[in-house]
């Protein structure tokens, strides 16, 4: 599953950097993460860097519409890398 960025997000750009995917870039209006390059750092580390990183608590929440497994998720990471 892939996560996204909520609107409580206050543009200070922390997670973007700490994505390994690249899946996070600044939308209009707030940061925004793509489920298409988004694997949850799944293959990279064992926790999601961008959620660590975010000062703002249930900022980067799952995205429910883009649900995938574990096993997808790394399928993805292994494919971009």
């Amino acid at each position: 599953m892939a996560m996204k960025i909520v609107e409580e997000c206050i543009n200070c750009g922390a997670c973007e950097s700490e994505c390994p995917n690249d899946a996070i870039g600044q939308g209009d209006s707030i940061y925004t993460i793509n489920p298409e390059l988004c694997t949850e750092c799944v293959g990279a580390y064992d926790t999601m860097q961008c959620v660590d990183v975010c000062p703002i608590d249930g900022c980067i929440v799952p995205d429910l519409e883009h649900q995938e497994s574990k096993e997808e998720l790394a399928a993805k990471y292994a494919r971009r890398h």
